[in-house]
């Protein structure tokens, strides 16, 4: 387990450490999630669509993903598709 430190400024900001950004694959304009549960918080990347999830199951060259990671991504869509909607 790796641990990293980050400050929060009087706005309530943050910088995501390096070390953080390479491991997710961030980049500029990604969404984070944050999960509270149980006193703990979990940061997940929100830096795939749905779309990229087209075929995925029919093709062997792409990677395989986890029914939690294909959950997401479709929940990621909806909450996209609602907000693009308002």
């Amino acid at each position: 387990m790796n641990v990293f430190y980050a400050t929060m400024t009087s706005k309530g900001q943050t910088t995501v450490p390096a070390e953080i950004r390479e491991l997710l694959k961030l980049k500029p304009g990604d969404r984070l999630r944050y999960i509270v549960k149980n006193g703990e918080v979990t940061l997940k990347a929100k830096n795939k669509r749905l779309s990229d999830l087209a075929g995925i199951l029919h093709r062997p060259d792409m990677p395989t993903l986890t029914v939690e990671e294909m959950n997401d991504a479709i929940g990621d869509a909806i909450v996209d598709h609602v907000m693009e909607c308002e």
